[in-house]
């Protein structure tokens, strides 16, 4: 697809200053330009608004607004601050397309029409799709037909064009030729998507071809996680009427058309375009869920965690990702710090869905992160109860015996953690992760030594760039009066993670052990700099005053481990 340059480069979203800025403008312009570079809209917008106030605000500014505002998905607002940067003898393509995303929620074919009369305002294949709903909207189906006609002719858009056609062709009831064109007899096999497969699904429904709905279903299930196709299977299976309303209305099919473009876009075009196309697939259909998450995947890669989150909020009770929504939006409020809210979230979706095992796995997860290790276990416990309800564990399910293992073992429940991680190890026998936790745990609970050792090798040999575990294997060996051995796989662990204190602490303990002991202290003091754990730091603190040795005596001496228990 071709579309222009100035649509692609939303870099335009901040050009540089333009050094003819007033003195009054200079503020709330440099402060709206470090939100921009920061993608944060919502500040961003609030700036522009300032300027856009002002009588001599010039046009990179308006541009600049129109940007934000749309990106926010307030398309009105952005269409107004369009108005006055064409007043202002302006041009932007950004403007142009503000403008026409407002008139279509609007409803103002007429404004939509004109503005597509024009140049290219969001590329070609976005403007025929938007060109065939705005006929359709008017009641012209052979109108719109034509014009998606003229688009497959476009080498490269046919597939879009044929889908676009089979969703007008069931809109108006035409099964027979809409699932013509999804089946691919129409003369071109089409590669479905799982809202197209979801919709020729339909169709065959609604011809009362059920059995070919579940075949197609069961085949698209197995290989595609997708609740809407799993809960439209179940729907047809249960016998339940099931008609097309994946594209109801003409103003359905223009938010699709936007997502598509999205969609099509996402990874390859500028972030800040492909997030004003998914936001104009959402305030043409609000409902529409798969525009809302990629909305929100977009915004959260851009460190915009509460628009991120309003956008998961948004995805209706009643949908079949709603679950999975509930579960991102809490992921996303984790990663910006807040638990409390991350918590909750889960814990509500477990009164409503508390047959799920991810929701009860995404609540262990999320107290586990806030160290509530009991609460963790407990919601595991949950988890795993619906997984061996349903019958034997799969391999898929070894992280939930490893995640419930680690919070047993933080609450000194070393039996129960070593069964679990056990069970992990049965389900996936050569998981780096849980060969290194195991392998750890009993060195340090002084059992089975040997066996520990050969599973932290197991697990350095499979992840040999992780530092993490490879200071596990230097580790062990010092733990096991090996310190001489230990010095290479503890310098490499340093040298693979060089932030981490306890890594750095760690090989202090080694080098101190053979005698560099200089080298000890330079890495003791390293270890001060990365903000360990109060209890780490003054054990640090003591080990620089006084040596390795003093506090090893002071601890009541800690030599070389022997095996406590054969287990």
């Amino acid at each position: 697809m071709r579309l222009s340059a100035a649509l692609l480069a939303a870099t335009l979203l901040l050009p540089a200053p333009l050094l003819a800025q007033t003195r009054g403008e200079a503020g709330p312009y440099l402060a709206a330009r470090i939100a921009g570079f920061a993608s944060d809209y919502a500040a961003a917008a609030e700036y522009y608004d300032r300027l856009v106030a002002r009588d001599d605000t010039t046009p990179s500014v308006l541009e600049n607004a129109v940007i934000v505002n749309a990106a926010l998905g307030d398309f009105a607002a952005a269409a107004r601050v369009a108005d006055l940067l064409e007043a202002a003898e302006g041009e932007s393509q950004f403007a142009d397309a503000a403008r026409l995303i407002a008139a279509l929620e609007a409803g103002d074919w007429d404004g939509a029409e004109a503005i597509l009369s024009g140049e290219t305002v969001g590329g070609a294949l976005l403007d025929g799709l938007v060109r065939g709903w705005i006929a359709a909207a008017r009641g012209d189906g052979a109108a719109a037909r034509a014009e998606f006609d003229r688009l497959a002719e476009t080498e490269g858009f046919t597939p879009f064009a044929l889908i676009h056609t089979a969703y007008l062709a069931a809109m108006e009831g035409d099964f027979e030729t809409a699932d013509e064109i999804f089946s691919g007899r129409a003369g071109t096999a089409l590669q479905l998507t799982a809202r197209g497969i979801e919709g020729h699904a339909q169709v065959l429904a609604a011809m009362g071809r059920t059995a070919d709905a579940v075949d197609l279903l069961t085949q698209s299930t197995a290989a595609v996680n997708s609740p809407a196709l799993e809960a439209l299977l179940a729907r047809i299976e249960a016998g339940e009427e099931v008609g097309f309303d994946l594209v109801a209305t003409p103003r359905d099919g223009m938010a699709e058309a936007y997502f598509t473009l999205a969609a099509l876009l996402a990874g390859e075009a500028s972030p800040t375009f492909v997030l004003i196309n998914g936001r104009a697939a959402t305030v043409l259909r609000p409902d529409h869920t798969e525009a809302l998450v990629l909305v929100a995947a977009l915004l959260d890669d851009q460190g915009q965690s509460d628009l991120a989150a309003a956008a998961l909020r948004a995805v209706p009770r009643d949908d079949p990702a709603f679950h999975a929504a509930e579960i991102e939006r809490a992921d996303v409020l984790l990663k910006a710090g807040r638990e409390e809210a991350a918590v909750e979230v889960l814990q509500a979706l477990t009164r409503t869905d508390a047959d799920r095992q991810e929701v009860w796995a995404s609540l262990g997860d999320a107290l586990r992160r806030t160290e509530d290790f009991v609460g963790a276990a407990e919601a595991y416990d949950r988890a795993l109860s619906i997984v061996e309800a349903a019958g034997e564990p799969e391999a898929r399910d070894w992280f939930l015996y490893y995640a419930r293992g680690i919070a047993r073992e933080r609450t000194d429940d070393w039996a129960g953690a070593e069964a679990d991680f056990r069970r992990a190890l049965d389900l996936n026998p050569d998981q780096p992760s849980v060969l290194n936790y195991l392998g750890y745990g009993l060195v340090e609970q002084r059992m089975k030594l040997d066996e520990a050792l050969d599973m932290i090798e197991r697990a350095v040999a499979a992840r040999p760039n992780d530092g993490y575990i490879t200071d596990s294997l230097g580790w062990v060996l010092y733990r096991l009066g090996r310190a001489e051995e230990a010095v290479a796989p503890m310098e490499r662990a340093v040298e693979l993670t060089p932030r981490d204190p306890v890594i750095n602490d760690h090989l202090g303990d080694v080098l101190w052990t053979v005698g560099r002991k200089r080298e000890a202290e330079f890495q003791w003091r390293r270890a001060l700099s990365l903000d360990p754990e109060p209890e780490d730091l003054a054990r640090i603190k003591r080990k620089l005053e006084v040596g390795l040795d003093a506090v090893l005596d002071e601890e009541g001496g800690v030599g070389v481990l022997e095996e406590a228990d054969d287990g």
